[in-house]
């Protein structure tokens, strides 16, 4: 008979999960705000989702019986099988804690598949989902994950309303099954771990992997977002189908990504206008993107054309360096903001602080990009530019102040502190810096061992730039809310990739690994 002692308890949110000391099933704790965030995006994409299947059967309904149903009180409830309700499919479920989770906070759950490819995954999975009595909503299953997705597209009339395919590093390999098994309007969830491919590190590796070349920049984070966005609509198009990012979030040690896959052969031919190629100077770190593509709309047609380039001169117009090209990348919205601002009410609500133990984080991470500029792509942080010229650094209100005196929208960004997003020209950016040296000037020692920065501040400020001290506009993500995370124990990464021999430095634990959660 098995003894507690032989087990570890796990509790997170409503689930309570045990798993075997000798278990090689790996359970990451840093995590647990991945899970939040993905529950409170499901609960809001549920009566979203509803209301769709209510309108499509009220469609086929008789008049009659369409005026009886237009009484019907719309209700989702927590723990109760709906029969309209979301198919969900965790394609990599290892303990089931997501699953379990899912099935316990997420209102109007139909039915959810937690499938793992390892057999003890499954036996501990099954153990947890009897354990916190959510057999009617959680069926495990027992394939590779592509298998099971294959299958569902296959052999069933219907397709899933949700899959969440969360993988140790790169999820490319699954985009194609996960992309056809998905319903019209339905949601894929998609984490990323491999930030150091996706941050510029291994460019070739990137190419390999998601068929763009990532760049070392300031701005790699968002890149590297919108380097997967950009693989998921290359994999979408093949099948006339197009995707919405519903959010986009850079966090940690990982990236993840929620899109809703529509399908649309017009739609496609547009997704050239959504792609860009990307030119970073070599000395400046200067970005400038080409679209691929641009798509023109009146009343009547659409006209598609092809765009001249290169957008940018054979040497930097600012430093004189030559430029490295990367991407391509998705260069539209990050998020819907109606669906964000619905998010953030779900939030706010009192009911949250009892529901998810990141809160804070929560609140603080979606305020600030509800505050982000949507259409301006990629950022500046203002140590990047200031260290560029080796001055003192800048105060980034004072950066702030000075482009919205001289009439530029500006935001920062949820990726990076000291970040600036700006309308701005880069000229107009550079002659900040420019006017901030005039008062915290550079030795000329510095100067004379660096090209760039001697080039960059020989130039005198085309535009009237001034710095407001008392500029104090506080956003609302700066008011007492977490936004960017720190380092919570010495080793917090994703961990060692699975396989019986490895064993993970994975803080809070010393179980071995096979799958991850």
């Amino acid at each position: 008979m098995e003894s507690t002692s032989d087990f570890t308890e796990i509790r997170e949110g409503k689930a309570k999960i045990r798993v075997p000391n000798t278990s090689k099933v790996f359970y990451n704790p840093v995590q647990e705000f991945n899970r939040d965030l993905s529950i409170a995006v499901l609960s809001v994409f549920s009566e979203i989702r509803y209301g769709e299947k209510q309108k499509s059967r009220k469609r086929h309904r008789s008049f009659n019986e369409n005026n009886i149903s237009q009484n019907e009180p719309i209700t989702l409830e927590i723990g109760t099988q709906i029969e309209a309700g979301l198919e969900i499919l965790e394609a990599m479920a290892a303990t089931g804690l997501r699953a379990i989770r899912y099935a316990l906070e997420v209102p109007g759950i139909k039915q959810i598949y937690a499938n793992d490819i390892s057999k003890t995954a499954v036996d501990i999975m099954n153990k947890n989902i009897d354990e916190n009595n959510v057999q009617h909503l959680v069926t495990s299953t027992q394939y590779d994950a592509a298998h099971v997705m294959r299958k569902r597209q296959f052999e069933s009339e219907t397709k899933f309303d949700v899959v969440d395919l969360d993988p140790y590093g790169c999820p490319t390999n699954l985009l194609d099954s996960a992309i056809s098994c998905l319903a019209d309007n339905g949601l894929l969830l998609v984490t990323c771990t491999d930030m150091a491919v996706l941050a510029g590190n291994t460019p070739e590796s990137c190419y390999a992997k998601y068929g763009s070349i990532s760049l070392r920049s300031p701005a790699c984070h968002e890149m590297a977002l919108r380097i997967v966005l950009h693989t998921i609509t290359n994999v979408c198009t093949k099948y006339g189908r197009y995707m919405e990012p519903l959010l986009s979030i850079s966090a940690d040690f990982y990236i993840r990504v929620f899109v809703v896959i529509r399908t649309s052969p017009f739609m496609c031919k547009t997704m050239s206008s959504k792609i860009s190629s990307v030119y970073k100077c070599r000395g400046c770190n200067m970005t400038t993107l080409l679209p691929l593509g641009s798509a023109k709309s009146d009343t009547k047609n659409t006209k598609f054309t092809l765009n001249s380039g290169p957008p940018v001169n054979k040497k930097c117009e600012h430093c004189g360096f030559p430029h490295l090209v990367g991407g391509p990348i998705w260069n539209g919205p990050l998020y819907n903001i109606e669906f964000l601002n619905k998010l953030c009410n779900l939030i706010r609500d009192e009911k949250a602080d009892k529901k998810f133990t990141t809160v804070k984080r929560l609140r603080g991470m979606l305020t600030m990009m509800q505050e982000e500029l949507l259409d301006i792509p990629l950022y500046y942080t203002v140590p990047s530019l200031t260290n560029t010229v080796h001055c003192e650094a800048m105060p980034l209100r004072y950066f702030f102040s000075a482009l919205v005196n001289a009439g530029y929208r500006v935001s920062s960004s949820h990726c990076a502190p000291n970040s600036v997003k700006t309308d701005a020209p880069q000229t107009v950016v550079w002659d900040v810096v420019r006017t901030w040296v005039k008062t915290h000037p550079v030795s000329e020692k510095r100067l004379q061992d660096s090209v760039a920065a001697r080039i960059i501040l020989e130039k005198e400020p085309t535009a009237e730039i001034v710095f407001d001290r008392n500029y104090n506009i506080v956003p609302k993500s700066l008011q007492g809310l977490v936004r960017y995370q720190q380092n919570p124990a010495p080793y917090w990464g994703p961990g060692t990739k699975g396989n019986s021999k490895q064993k993970t430095t994975e803080a809070g634990s010393k179980m071995e690994t096979e799958v991850s959660t």
